[in-house]
């Protein structure tokens, strides 16, 4: 039954509008437009050019036949073009699918035609892998793409033009649509991006406007970024749409500062020549800086706030980062949620505590981010939540807008993530006194010894501590009379040198007995771009899964 609060209130024009991230790209260009947009290299563009080339971009895809529902995929590292796709293909309501640059070329071919591709844009330092992905999309798949070849001032090296287009002559031809016009449902998708494979098994996972909206809303708050950042892109663009934060930076009227490589010397000459203020980045670019002589790190001048997540922060990164003077916010997150979604919140009285709880206490996830409804650790099964004792173990659950539409064309895997109304990370976790979360591991790096369980992350955090270690994974090792025990994979900073006993004796002094690693590799650990380890290649050079099947 209607009530008076029902009755000749509807939604109109003037007073409803679908959430779109597009809208803010249009805030920036109508107030910010002489304010610098963008800088790379010696090109640099103001929002108002922002803002015209992306509407340029939109107007020369939608004379390619890109309109709602379609997919347009692009290979390019962090320029001025993958800025303007961010803004150009939601504006026309189509579906960005951001390709990662070290995928091989029988990954982008598959991921392209699972998300059926109309549109590649892609730069020319790329050209020898994509021919190959082109070819391979032909002959396997029957599908040829519209390809846009962008010629970046900023690359010098080899690299053959693929497609009948020139991204900026293709910009010259079109004139400028009047308005970056964005979805009529919220709803809508506005990206296609795929998990790392950090479980071997890539799955399309669908955002949409309104989730981007907010997240990129969350990203500010959080972070308390102020208006006119000075963003240096560190993390690539094309994980999950760099964490909504090409959306963020153009809602608060900031600066796109762009790299096309992630190198110590060039992070810190873009903080020194651009005042560059803020980065996000996986734990190992965090240890990249770290690692760098004092002298690349001399001459900042200005506070330098640092976002990590991608994997759980060693505390000894967090540590070191506070002793360089780069202040860290901790996040946590999936693709699945857009990036992060979870936030270690640094309450006022933590600035109390000595560094090294200050440091226990960062290292945690932490707490939902404001805009996202509902964040919880759970028994996978039962659904039962988990006591707040700091002990109790279950997995990690969000709900709420700011969680993914689902995996596309995958019904079976979206209905056993969502089950029970949850969306299932597949992280254990403990729920601390104040609620706060902290992981103990994935369900499947849990190490079952005699009996006891065994996190590979505690490991992990023991042996960042020595400082001889750059990286370092642990996995379970088949083991006749314990089932299984750790096996730590490690790689030494440069000139570093140590041994598999010192670092045993190190970890004594900070684990119990049967915690220490068993076995230690001195190895290359495989890496996604974004810094995750992918330890299902670990458990395979162990033979981890023998311990539980010796089938």
């Amino acid at each position: 039954m209607s009530n008076i609060y029902d009755q000749q209130l509807d939604r109109t024009a003037a007073n409803f509008v679908a959430l779109s991230p597009v809208s803010f790209v249009e805030r920036s260009a109508e107030v910010f437009g002489d304010l610098p947009a963008v800088v790379h290299g010696a090109r640099r563009y103001s929002w108002a050019q922002t803002r015209e080339r992306s509407a340029r971009l939109a107007a020369a895809l939608r004379a390619l036949g890109v309109a709602r529902g379609s997919t347009v995929s692009v290979m390019l590292p962090n320029t001025p073009e993958m800025v303007e796709a961010h803004y150009a293909v939601p504006a026309l309501n189509a579906v960005l699918n951001t390709l990662n640059t070290r995928l091989d070329a029988s990954l982008l071919a598959w991921q392209m035609n699972h998300c059926e591709a109309a549109v590649l844009i892609t730069d020319r330092e790329f050209a020898p892998l994509i021919a190959v992905a082109l070819r391979e999309l032909r002959e396997r798949f029957g599908r040829t793409l519209v390809v846009i070849d962008v010629a970046d001032s900023e690359y010098t090296g080899p690299g053959e033009r693929l497609g009948e287009h020139e991204y900026e002559a293709l910009l010259a031809a079109h004139a400028p649509l009047p308005q970056l016009p964005g979805p009529a449902d919220e709803w809508d998708a506005i990206a296609v991006s795929y998990t790392s494979g950090t479980t071997g098994d890539p799955k399309g996972v669908v955002t949409h406007h309104r989730g981007a909206y907010l997240n990129a809303v969350c990203n500010a708050t959080t972070w308390t970024l102020p208006q006119f950042p000075r963003y240096l892109w560190t993390l690539p663009m094309f994980h999950c749409n760099g964490w909504c934060f090409p959306w963020t930076v153009a809602m608060q009227g900031g600066t796109h500062i762009c790299l096309r490589r992630v190198e110590a010397q060039a992070i810190f000459d873009a903080m020194r020549e651009h005042g560059a203020d803020h980065y996000c980045a996986a734990p190992i670019v965090h240890n990249l800086l770290l690692a760098a002589p004092e002298s690349v790190r001399a001459g900042i001048t200005q506070t330098v706030r640092g976002m990590v997540a991608g994997a759980a922060p060693p505390a000894a990164m967090i540590e070191g980062m506070a002793r360089i003077g780069i202040h860290i916010t901790h996040v946590y997150g999936l693709t699945e949620v857009y990036g992060p979604a979870a936030v270690a919140v640094q309450r006022p009285s933590w600035a109390a505590e000595d560094l090294s709880e200050q440091t226990r206490l960062n290292a945690r996830q932490g707490v939902r981010y404001p805009l996202q409804e509902g964040m919880t650790v759970r028994h996978p099964q039962t659904l039962a939540e988990v006591p707040a004792d700091g002990q109790t173990l279950g997995e990690i659950m969000f709900r709420g807008n700011i969680v993914m539409k689902g995996y596309l064309k995958n019904p079976a895997a979206t209905q056993k993530a969502f089950d029970g109304g949850w969306f299932h990370t597949g992280d254990l976790a403990v729920m601390e006194p104040d609620r706060y979360v902290k992981i103990k591991d994935r369900s499947k790096d849990v190490i079952i010894s005699g009996g006891e369980n065994i996190s590979s992350i505690e490991v992990e955090d023991a042996l960042y501590r020595h400082p001889a270690v750059m990286a370092c994974a642990v996995v379970a090792k088949p083991d006749a009379k314990w089932g299984e025990t750790p096996l730590a994979y490690v790689e030494l900073k440069p000139g570093a040198s140590t041994d598999a006993a010192t670092l045993i004796a190190h970890c004594k002094t900070l684990l119990a007995g049967y915690k220490l690693p068993r076995e230690i590799r001195f190895e290359d650990i495989p890496k996604t771009s974004t810094g995750k380890i992918q330890k299902f290649q670990l458990r395979e050079r162990a033979k981890s899964a023998s311990a539980i099947d010796p089938s």
